[in-house]
């Protein structure tokens, strides 16, 4: 099997600064990807006129966030191929400085939900071109450098929801705290304009998306990544509103809330990055479908607020692994896959995003939001047997489509 999706790393001026780079651009995805759950209830408020917004409405602005990003994954993602990560980087960088600005210039519904759809799509194109360029920077240690570069998607999380929290907590108006961290973004898209990307195709040939697409194995694994982005956005975004309006916590405490499943996630990721070349990703991954499982009926249906919080808070944890892992996993069966397949599962990672956090409102709005977020524990269950089944079937014909394309 070929060696990664990059010629060779020495290739490239200052890996461990482009490595860095894109470990901070990671932090503006999470930025506007979490900046909405923390003022979901109160966008509810304020764009809702008297009676406020419905449940329902509410978890379709998150899923416009998650419809945008993946419009932009999808769209990028054959491009890169071509044309490079580098111009589609500094382009989601410069599209989320300005949807930041949007929300915050936002008057209605409407305009915020445009706001919040461009904020996603910005977030797709650099999500696209992260990952495959973290990969080829760090072919010896794949899968720690994906479990590191999604910790600090985690880490961006938590310095949104402290921005955020704070305010809320402090009086601060919300548009301000989308302002206010416009200048970061803009940071980055300036530090990553002097910098050469590696290219997202090898000497050795890229293998066709048509090809792949034949390969069960890797229609397994996209299967599995969507039910993983389920596990992980299902409570992600929900979980402010749930501590507020289930477990009867102010604002600000469901905020915190979401700090300690981004804290949760973060130390998951680290823990996994840090075991990844002593530990078997698929039984790493089996153990957390199965607790996550756990986690959610109880976070969902135990009595005591507290415990419930608790609870909901250690999903973080144990899914924080289901999302990098597999995009690891796939790398390594199919190193020649290329921008385009890097797409495909970020895409189908993204669309979990989509639908789970829109069914948990529509479950919510017919019975109560204890009920919604229970249902998200079908993502981890469902996601289980495909995680054995990958496992059983990673020792065999591994390198068939690379032997196909060359």
């Amino acid at each position: 099997m070929t060696a990664a999706l990059t010629p060779r790393v020495p290739l490239i001026p200052q890996p461990r600064l482009l490595t860095w780079l894109c470990y901070g651009a990671m932090i503006c995805l999470a930025i506007g990807m979490n900046l909405v759950p923390v003022l979901l209830t109160t966008l509810g408020s304020a764009l809702g006129g008297t009676t406020g917004l419905t449940q329902e409405q509410l978890g379709r602005l998150g899923a416009t966030a998650f419809a945008g990003l993946v419009l932009g994954i999808t769209a990028t993602g054959p491009l890169a191929d071509r044309w490079g990560a580098k111009p589609f980087t500094l382009i989601g960088l410069a599209v989320i400085a300005g949807s930041l600005i949007g929300l915050a210039l936002a008057k209605d519904y409407l305009s915020a939900g445009i706001a919040i759809f461009m904020l996603g799509l910005g977030a797709g194109l650099i999500d696209m071109v992260l990952s495959p360029v973290v990969a080829a920077l760090n072919p010896e240690r794949r899968s720690s450098a994906m479990n590191w570069l999604h910790s600090f998607y985690c880490v961006g999380a938590v310095i949104t929801v402290l921005i955020g929290t704070t305010g809320l907590f402090l009086g601060m108006d919300w548009r301000t705290a989308c302002l206010i961290q416009v200048p970061l973004p803009l940071l980055l898209l300036v530090a990553f304009i002097p910098l050469q990307f590696p290219p997202m195709v090898t000497a050795e040939g890229q293998i066709p998306f048509t090809t792949l697409l034949r390969e069960r194995w890797f229609l397994v694994a996209l299967v599995a990544i969507f039910l993983g982005g389920a596990t992980e956005l299902g409570m992600s975004q929900w979980l402010p509103a749930y501590a507020e309006k289930s477990l009867g916590y102010p604002a600000w405490v469901g905020g915190a809330g979401l700090l300690g499943f981004s804290l949760a996630m973060t130390a998951g990721r680290m823990v996994v990055g840090a075991l990844a070349n002593r530990v078997n990703p698929y039984q790493v991954m089996a153990w957390s479908c199965a607790l996550s499982v756990i986690l959610f009926i109880g976070g969902s249906f135990v009595p005591h607020p507290a415990t419930a919080l608790g609870l909901c808070i250690a999903v973080g944890f144990t899914g924080s692994c289901l999302w990098p892992t597999t995009l690891a996993i796939t790398a390594d069966r199919y190193p020649n896959g290329g921008a385009s397949m890097f797409g495909a599962l970020a895409a189908l990672g993204n669309a979990g995003g989509i639908a789970m956090p829109w069914l948990v409102g529509l479950v919510a709005d017919h019975r109560d939001l204890h009920w919604g977020l229970a249902g998200s524990a079908i993502a981890p269950l469902a996601m289980l047997p495909l995680v054995l089944w990958l496992w059983r079937s990673s020792g065999s014909q591994a390198g068939r489509a690379d032997s196909t394309a060359s």
